[in-house]
């Protein structure tokens, strides 16, 4: 049964003991060498597939380019067969952390693949780079892969589920840190001892702010889960070497809880995996059909509804006002509470569009939908109909979708709202919606096919058909995969594809 943790804070003359402390408590999930249930290995290799697709779509983008470069700037290191890197060759290789780096951003440039949201926020998909990345260079077979992916997804979502970083305005790849290092460790089936040092090496050196997404909102957004893989990576490594961490990393009284989240007095009930139980956290996670913030995904699917039955509302003219109740992480984060004015400037970046649901809600109210690339288009923000309702959206947080979002009952949790349009001519159209229609308890459910087909949809334009099935053949087997077919769990671009990419120069 699951195991609840009690956290706080102890001063350095209480002497917590390592086995009382969170890190070993996440080293050993980590280490239990339970097995992985049917469900979640198909789980594991829908989102393995979903990674794919994603970094596909983004091969030849400016910050995964300069990723990818960076990480073939670096030789194989001596002590394995190094990793692939997304879109080069199966023989061009590079050292399993800059290989986490390089796949990493071009799995999360877009926002494009799986979430869970809870106490705080989390892309578990963020833990398959540096995991994979390691099984590759190490020789590990498909059914290593599967126990580690499956242990990243555990402590990632079971840590989301208790611990708050963003109300401290820290970003929330300080959980992804602590659940790749427990993977990683999985993977290699790596003591506890060892697991607990890298976990906390890994803590130690991914905390860093929100305002990584706040305002005019940069490429380091797509790099930051990448840089926590890549520390992941490298903690696993120097722990292993006999080196140890800050400890108590959470508890300490100039620790983590203490100075960067709720203070001196904090408790959290954390949970976890008990001895020989199941890890299944990866299925209380979903993915995305849209390429926008997940807060977004319902409020695009409502829109599209809207379109449809409302086709005058594409039209500015008709539109007095729109008003999105909805919950306090989208009004605060994503909406009007952030009060970003770039979240209504038509010449922001891509990555602050994602992140302004007045913009996504407009653009997909006028459109009927919503496309990873073309809704995004500095033509397309900017057009004169698009800026006039998009500046008269605004969010409003409403008591209950707060409550439902942080609803520990699955049936209610929530991440829509309820949008209220009043017209010109006087009359008002009211709906809502409380979860994506590609949410497990959705409209229309995400299934193997339809991960099949987000890949198919994303990778054709850089892959050539036999690439896009070799992929799938090797995918839908991960766990049976021999350790020379790990080493091929990658996508090879089309001819030309990069070499049409930028390749910028730097220091390495």
């Amino acid at each position: 049964m699951t195991v609840i943790h009690h956290l706080r804070v102890h001063r350095s003359d209480e002497h917590l003991a390592r086995e009382g402390q969170l890190a070993w408590h996440i080293a050993e999930v980590a280490a239990d060498p339970v097995e992985v249930e049917p469900e979640v290995v198909d789980m594991i290799i829908n989102r393995v597939i979903d990674n794919a697709a994603v970094a596909a779509a983004s091969l030849t983008r400016a910050p995964v380019s300069a990723a990818r470069q960076q990480a073939l700037d670096h030789a194989v290191s001596v002590g394995g067969s190094g990793a692939t890197v997304f879109g080069c060759a199966l023989d061009r290789r590079t050292s399993p952390e800059w290989a986490a780096w390089a796949n990493g951003v071009a799995v999360r440039e877009l926002d494009y693949h799986d979430t869970f949201l809870a106490a705080d926020y989390s892309h578990p998909g963020d833990n398959i780079p540096p995991i994979v990345a390691v099984a590759q260079h190490v020789g590990a077979d498909g059914a290593a892969l599967v126990r580690g992916l499956a242990t990243g997804y555990e402590i990632q979502i079971d840590l989301v589920r208790a611990i708050s970083l963003h109300k401290h305005k820290i970003d929330h790849v300080a959980h992804l840190g602590p659940s790749a290092a427990a993977g990683i460790g999985t993977l290699l089936g790596l003591p506890v001892e060892t697991i607990y040092q890298a976990v906390g090496q890994a803590l130690h050196t991914t905390t860093a702010t929100r305002q990584s997404r706040k305002g005019e909102i940069s490429t380091w957004k797509a790099h930051a889960p990448a840089f926590a893989g890549k520390m992941a990576v490298e903690a696993v490594d120097r722990a292993m070497r006999g080196e140890t961490s800050p400890s108590p990393i959470y508890e300490g009284e100039d620790g983590v809880i203490a100075w960067l989240l709720d203070g001196p007095d904090a408790a959290y009930e954390v949970p976890l995996p008990g001895q020989g139980e199941p890890k299944r956290a990866i299925l209380d996670s979903y993915t995305k059909e849209h390429s926008a913030e997940y807060q977004a995904q319902a409020w695009i699917d409502l829109a599209r509804k809207l379109h449809g039955e409302h086709p005058e509302l594409a039209d500015p003219a008709n539109v007095e006002a729109i008003v999105l109740h909805t919950s306090h992480h989208t009004h605060y984060v994503i909406g009007s509470g952030a009060n970003d004015p770039q979240k209504y400037d038509p010449a922001a970046s891509r990555e602050t569009l994602d992140h302004s649901i007045p913009y996504i809600f407009a653009v997909a109210l006028q459109d009927g939908g919503w496309h990873h690339v073309d809704s995004y288009l500095p033509a397309r923000a900017a057009r004169e109909d698009t800026v006039a309702l998009w500046h008269k959206i605004a969010t409003a947080e409403d008591e209950e979708w707060t409550r439902r979002y942080h609803s520990d009952d699955p049936d209610e949790k929530a991440f829509g709202g309820r949008v209220e349009i009043r017209l010109t001519n006087g009359e008002t159209i009211e709906d809502e919606i409380a979860v994506a229609d590609a949410h497990p308890l959705g409209a229309r459910p995400f299934v193997r096919e339809d991960y099949v087909r987000k890949f198919r949809l994303l990778a054709e334009p850089v892959l050539t058909a036999d690439e896009i099935e070799r992929f799938l053949g090797l995918a839908e087997r991960l766990p049976d995969l021999t350790p020379e077919e790990v080493q091929q769990l990658t996508i090879v671009a089309d001819f030309g594809v990069l070499a049409g990419a930028p390749a910028p120069k730097g220091l390495f």
